[in-house]
Order: C-alpha cells, then structure tokens, then sequence
C-alpha cells in the first residue's frame, strides 16, 4: 500500500511539475524543436532541472544503504547501442516533434485538454501494442 500511495504522489507530483512548465502544451514543445523560427527555450529549463536534481539523486544512490520501499535498486545494467536502442530513440523523437507530446506530458494533458491528448495516448498505446505483439512473433 505505501508503494501504491508513493507512485500516486510521484506520478501527481510529475504531472504537476508538467503542466506549471508548459509541457503539456504541444505548441511549447514544437517551439522548442523550432530552432530556426520562434524558439521557445522554456523545455530546456525544464529539462535543465531534472537534470540538476537527478544528478545530485545519483550522487547519493551509492551511500545509500538501499531505497525506503523496494528491496533494491533496479539501476540500469547496459551501456551498449543496440540497433533496436537507437531505432526506437528516432521514432520516440519524430513522434515527439511531429506530435508536441511525449508519454508523461501526454497522460498529463489528458486533465487539461483531454480531446486532444486521448488522440495521442490513444496513439501512443496502439504503438506500444504493435511493438509487444511483433516482438512476441519474433521469440
């Protein structure tokens, strides 16, 4: 039950963090991806600070005796490029640019604009559907 409750304040927690930033808003995105127009350069920031406060996190990770409510740290094992790695980071990317939304602001604006944002999530999931049944064809 406390991990259910955490993940709750995490994820609202988020969510909030990215609605006050903008990020919800795909003409913010699209604006920062417009680096020869009307740049808009408030998801740097944004990016600038999770950035800060997850490098100051991963300086405490390894002092840390383990986390308050799992039994241990699920840290990445891999650091190679995988075709399938570099492959899916260029759809993720032209689906962010062509789309303005990425996951966590996409299931976010679904409280603000939920039309438009049950369009992309619904997008979003149909995709992640496809991928889990082709790779389920190839095992």
């Amino acid at each position: 039950m406390r991990i259910a409750i955490a993940s709750l304040a995490s994820g609202t927690l988020f969510g909030a963090g990215l609605a006050l930033g903008g990020m919800t808003d795909p003409a913010r995105v699209r604006g920062f991806l417009d680096i020869f127009g009307n740049w808009d350069p408030t998801l740097a920031f944004v990016m600038g600070g999770a950035v800060i406060v997850m490098a100051i996190a991963w300086r405490f990770v390894p002092q840390m005796a383990g986390p308050l409510l799992v039994e241990r740290f699920h840290l990445p094992t891999r650091s190679d490029l995988t075709p399938r790695l570099i492959g899916g980071a260029a759809l993720f990317g032209i689906g962010w640019g062509v789309a303005g939304l990425c996951p966590g602001p996409g299931i976010a604006a679904l409280v603000i604009e939920p039309a438009a944002a049950a369009i992309f999530v619904l997008a979003m999931l149909a995709g992640m559907g496809a991928v889990r049944m082709f790779e389920g064809a190839g095992s």
